[in-house]
């Protein structure tokens, strides 16, 4: 089995809330990144996904838990060792017009990790950025031009180009594509896929776009109020999802594929109120099959089947799915 280049274990992140409270973005989170995958992270807007993938690169500090990346405890890294290790942890910003210097030439915010993690002198460097470049179909002559002469998908290739300049084990592609066109996602998802392929890059790809992660991603986990509440193979997932949430995102899915059939999941009410989440099942508010056990009990997450794992009281397991769709 691949060993995991990421383990969070028992991460929480909270902010500061009305009256002096405090909001609990994540809770408790548990989750393992392996070696060489693409990650897809899906949930609703607000559900915390952005808030773990900075978590997990420190950018946000976590209230309490561990983050282990390639065996060393990334929560007790500080000063030099803490920015020596952050070479190895990059992200693609979901803003690709926002997260670019507009003062700064192409080649020099290229160029800045080079420079700054790697200790690269300037020829170095200035080698390193036009392969870079060429690398996300560019070419070595965009180094020197500025942001505002690109368009978007060309600007979040140069944001690629960035997040690889430190040579990273491990990437986060925070909506990487959802400010961008259709077509202009197709290519920006292909040049992830190779880079992670050709690199042998570990990915987490965050997204509400369950289309787009059917694309890219090799494994799926899902996220609710703060809670990883599935885990599971892309091809497990998309056939036969386990927890009543899952089935509801996977069910708001256009069907393209002809004589493909699925079942409506239509959620009722409000993602609940994170500084005042309900008792019990985080979900039982929406859910179509709470029980008393779900108004008392929070379910933990747990193993149904090989790599699979649903934090649920009644997980839906695909011999049962079956039965249900041939009714």
């Amino acid at each position: 089995m691949t060993a995991a280049l990421i383990q969070a274990r028992e991460l929480r992140v909270e902010y500061p809330g009305r009256a002096g409270g405090r909001v609990r973005a994540l809770r408790d989170v548990d989750l393992d990144i392996l070696q060489g995958e693409t990650l897809g992270l899906v949930g609703e807007s607000g559900c915390g996904k952005s808030t773990l993938g900075r978590a997990l690169l420190r950018v946000i500090e976590p209230a309490s838990g561990r983050i282990e990346f390639d065996g060393t405890d990334l929560t007790r890294l500080r000063g030099r060792r803490l920015r020596r290790t952050r070479a190895e942890l990059q992200m693609v910003f979901q803003d690709p017009f926002g997260s670019l210097n507009p003062r700064r030439r192409i080649a020099d915010i290229v160029a800045e990790p080079l420079l700054r993690a790697r200790g690269a002198t300037r020829a170095e460097a200035a080698k390193a950025v036009a392969e870079l470049l060429d690398l996300v179909g560019l070419g070595a002559e965009a180094g020197g031009r500025r942001p505002h002469e690109f368009s978007g998908g060309q600007r979040q290739r140069i944001g690629i180009a960035r997040a690889l300049a430190s040579s990273p084990q491990f990437v986060v592609a925070d909506e990487a594509v959802s400010a961008l066109d259709v077509s202009i996602q197709a290519q920006v998802l292909n040049l992830l896929s190779d880079l992670v392929r050709d690199r042998g890059l570990t990915m987490l790809f965050i997204s509400h776009d369950l289309g787009v992660v059917r694309h890219i991603a090799d494994r799926i986990a899902v996220m609710y109020l703060g809670q990883i509440i599935e885990v599971a193979s892309r091809d497990d997932f998309f056939d036969a999802p386990a927890h009543p949430y899952s089935r509801a995102l996977l069910s708001s899915v256009p069907v393209l594929r002809p004589g493909e059939t699925r079942q409506q999941a239509v959620l009722e009410g409000e993602l609940p109120d994170p500084a005042n989440p309900p008792e019990g099942c985080l979900f039982r508010t929406r859910c179509p099959i709470a029980t008393e056990r779900c108004r008392t009990h929070a379910p933990e997450l747990r193993e149904i089947a090989p790599g699979r794992s649903v934090r649920c009281h009644l997980p839906l397991v695909p011999s049962e799915q079956h039965l249900a769709s041939s009714d």
